[in-house]
């Protein structure tokens, strides 16, 4: 999972009123202290320019900052260790807790590493194996405990009440959003002629954190939040200058499914975000799979979400210098591939299609060889269980093809058409 936040991970709504107090205040000088407190912990992520990218949005240069290739596979860490590395001789050892399935979960077990502090991370019990064995590889104690997210969260508060841990908040905390910040001061560094940046949304740590840097700086940056269609509380919180919650989410990039922001991240993004802008999770899928194919990078739905957004028609960025906070890359490769073919579907790159063949299996051989003439890639053929649409002398077949654009396909399919024995019954390039 990752950019961002965890899905749910917000207390209950009668917590949920604004606060102007000092305590959530986070200013330029805390996230330089931050970034003192960091040096020797966390990576100054790359900054990559894509020249595809900027042709693609007609942006003079977008800049990629990869957090993907952040200690723990995102920017979690920074908030966590510089909230951690805080705590009093007492608080270190009474220890930690926080409630987390994912990126959230592994910086709060790596900053617990480091500075010697015992942390115990409550997971629901949907939680994929694998990422309870790398929270684990990090040296917490793992608790499964909950049917969903949210009552993980209620049983890590209830038990910190009990035991006197620390509970670690994955975005609603000062010190959690001056660590996230630390990516600003590395952006002007790196990149100083931004104009823009895009970046993803979920509780709002990460882009308060940055959006405070940049708000300070000589000129005026636009601050840009990234949301899925499924998961779009933000700018609607924002327009009302009230936090306005979903009744649920629904996208493929979790790790940015919150319902809503809280007191702390609100107050911070009222003052500093200029826009917030909604991606579909097709759009997410492209800019996945874009990502591994031009930038040679992987990232989570989550973490690719800004992209999308720099990609679609909507903001306006011709001319402009854009930074891209790729926020996250721990996702799994089944998981990785499945989203990189649904990118493809969205650029018109791929098409499943089902065949008619008589002659089975010889025919097989002439739709190999008549792809590969045409210059495309078979990525998938198998025998097809019949329907009504199938005609009862011929065999069904359902194949994965793989070319440049939607002309080049149509051309394979017309090619395939033409072979004897061969019928193309329908194709994804006509629904």
């Amino acid at each position: 999972m990752t950019e961002g936040n965890e899905p749910g991970e917000h207390p209950s709504a009668g917590e949920s009123d604004v606060s102007e107090s000092n305590e959530n205040r986070v200013t330029l000088e805390d996230i330089e202290v931050a970034r003192d407190r960091l040096a020797d912990v966390v990576h100054q992520t790359p900054l990559d320019t894509s020249r595809t990218f900027a042709e693609m949005s007609g942006a003079a240069s977008v800049g990629l900052k990869l957090e993907n290739v952040q200690r723990t596979g995102s920017f979690k860490i920074r908030g966590a260790y510089n909230t951690m590395a805080q705590l009093s001789p007492a608080e270190r050892e009474a220890g930690v807790i926080a409630s987390s399935a994912g990126n959230h979960a592994q910086g709060v077990a790596l900053a617990g590493d480091l500075l010697d502090i015992d942390t115990t991370i409550v997971v629901p019990e949907v939680t994929p194996a694998a990422k309870i064995e790398a929270t684990r590889g990090y040296g917490a104690t793992v608790v499964v405990e909950g049917d969903i997210y949210e009552r993980s969260y209620e049983y890590a508060l209830k038990r910190a009440g009990e035991t006197g841990e620390t509970f670690v908040h994955p975005f609603d905390d000062a010190d959690i959003v001056a660590g996230q910040g630390t990516i600003g001061l590395e952006l002007l560094e790196q990149y100083p002629e931004i104009d823009s940046v895009l970046v993803a949304i979920g509780g709002g740590g990460l882009i308060s954190g940055i959006g405070t840097v940049l708000k300070a700086a000589e000129r005026d940056i636009r601050v840009i939040g990234v949301q899925p269609e499924g998961a779009a509380h933000a700018k609607p919180s924002l327009e009302a200058g009230e936090i306005r919650q979903l009744p649920d989410v629904d996208t493929v990039a979790e790790g940015i499914a919150d319902t809503r922001m809280l007191e702390t991240t609100f107050q911070i993004a009222r003052a500093v975000v200029a826009d917030v802008v909604s991606v579909s999770d097709r759009e997410i899928a492209a800019a996945v799979a874009l990502l591994a194919e031009r930038a040679k990078t992987v990232a989570e739905s989550a973490g690719a979400a800004p992209l999308a957004a720099a990609l679609s028609d909507d903001l306006g960025l011709e001319g402009e210098h854009v930074g891209v906070v790729i926020s996250g890359g721990n996702v799994n490769l089944t998981e990785h591939a499945e989203l990189t073919r649904t990118g493809l579907h969205e650029l018109e790159r791929y098409a499943d299609a089902r065949l008619a063949l008589e002659g089975w299996p010889t025919a097989v051989s002439g739709v190999v060889e008549t792809v590969e003439a045409e210059g495309a890639e078979l990525d998938v053929l198998k025998r097809a269980r019949r329907t009504s649409i199938d005609h009862p002398n011929r065999t069904p077949v359902t194949i994965g093809l793989e070319g440049s654009g939607p002309e080049h396909l149509r051309g394979v399919l017309e090619a395939l058409s033409e072979l004897e024995g061969v019928s193309v019954v329908e194709s994804s390039l006509e629904r």
